[in-house]
C-alpha cells in the first residue's frame, strides 16, 4: 500500500431529473480527521452519512465538502401570489380615483415584483428518496477521485522520503568509519596535552587527570548514537511499507532522528563529524516536513 497525502482536491458533477448537482471536497493536513459539510437547504439530513462515509475511507485530514444544487427551469412552478396581486389592484384603484391614466395592462401588473412567484414543485417522499440516493452516488465517486489524487501524492512523496531515508543512513555510514577512529585520535591528543600538564606543573594527581581523560573519550563516544540511526533508518523503511496510515509514526521517528542528530553534534570531536551532523540535521528537517503531510 502506497503512502497516502492529507491534502488533495476533487470535484464531481452531473444531472438528476430536476437540478444539476455539484460536490467538491478540499483535503489537507490535520492532526485528526475533521469534517466540515456545507449543503443546500432541504440536503442536510445528507450532511450526517457525508461525515460516516468519509470516516470509512480516511484516517486523517482537514476536509471540506460543498455540494451545490441548481434546479432545471422546468422543475419550477410560476404561481400568482394572491396577496400581492389584491395590494397592486387596491393601489390601482386609489389611484385611479385621482389620477386621470390609461389603465395599466395584465402583462404591466404581472411584472410587478412579487405577483408572480416561481416555487419548487412539491416532492412525494419517493421523490426526495431518489434524489438523495443520486446525491450520495455522486459523493462516493468524489471520495474515490479525492482518494486516488491522495494516493498519487503520497506515491510521489513516498519516492522523496526513501531518498531521505537514504541519505540519512548514508550519512551514518560515514560517520561510523570516522567515529571508530575518533576514540583513540581524542585519547591520543588528551594524553599529549596531559603530558604537557604535567609539565607545567598542574597541582593534580596523575590519576585523577587519567580518570578525567577516560570521562571525556567516553563522552565523546557517538557508536550507541550511531546504532540508533541505524535501527530508525531500517523502522523508517518498515513503515513506509507498511499497509496501513504510518504519518503519526512517521512523524514521531523524525522526532528520534533529530534527537540522535542533536547528540552526535554535541558529542563530535572531529570536524568532519560535526559536518555530517549538520547534514543529518537538515535531512531530518527535510523528511519531518514532508511526514506532515502524510495520513
Amino acid at each position: 500500500m502506497p503512502l497516502s497525502s492529507m491534502t488533495g482536491f476533487a470535484r464531481r458533477e452531473g444531472d438528476h431529473e430536476k437540478f444539476h448537482w455539484a460536490w467538491e471536497i478540499r483535503s489537507v493536513n490535520a492532526r485528526n480527521l475533521d469534517v466540515r459539510a456545507r449543503t443546500p437547504n432541504g440536503f442536510d439530513q445528507l450532511e450526517a452519512e457525508v461525515r460516516k462515509r468519509l470516516a470509512a475511507r480516511f484516517k486523517r485530514g482537514s476536509l471540506q465538502v460543498n455540494l451545490h444544487i441548481k434546479r432545471h427551469a422546468e422543475a419550477a412552478e410560476v404561481v400568482v401570489n394572491e396577496a400581492a396581486l389584491d395590494q397592486v389592484l387596491k393601489a390601482m384603484t386609489l389611484v385611479k380615483s385621482k389620477v386621470d391614466a390609461a389603465p395599466p395592462t395584465l402583462d404591466g401588473v404581472l411584472s410587478l415584483r412579487g405577483v408572480l412567484e416561481t416555487v419548487e414543485a412539491v416532492e412525494s417522499d419517493e421523490e426526495r428518496a431518489g434524489q438523495v440516493a443520486a446525491l450520495l452516488l455522486g459523493f462516493d465517486e468524489t471520495v474515490l477521485a479525492l482518494a486516488e489524487a491522495r494516493d498519487s501524492e503520497g506515491a510521489a512523496m513516498e519516492t522523496v522520503l526513501v531518498g531521505q531515508v537514504d541519505q540519512i543512513a548514508a550519512l551514518t555510514a560515514d560517520a561510523t568509519s570516522i567515529a571508530q577512529k575518533a576514540p583513540e585520535k581524542l585519547r591520543t591528543r588528551l594524553m599529549d596535552q596531559l603530558d604537557e600538564l604535567l609539565k607545567g606543573g598542574s597541582g593534580l594527581p596523575e590519576e585523577r587527570l587519567a580518570q578525567e581523560i577516560a570521562l571525556l573519550v567516553s563522552k565523546a563516544d557517538i557508536r550507541e548514537e550511531l546504532d540508533r540511526l541505524r535501527a530508525h533508518c531500517e523502522g523508517a523503511k518498515e513503515l513506509i511499507g507498511a499497509d496501513e496510515p504510518v504519518g503519526r509514526k512517521l512523524d514521531f521517528l523524525t522526532q528520534e532522528f533529530n534527537r540522535e542528530s542533536n547528540t552526535l553534534c554535541s558529542k563530535a570531536s572531529d570536524v568532519t563529524l560535526t559536518r555530517i551532523g549538520l547534514e543529518l540535521k537538515s535531512v531530518v528537517e527535510q523528511m519531518r516536513e514532508q511526514v506532515q503531510n502524510i495520513e
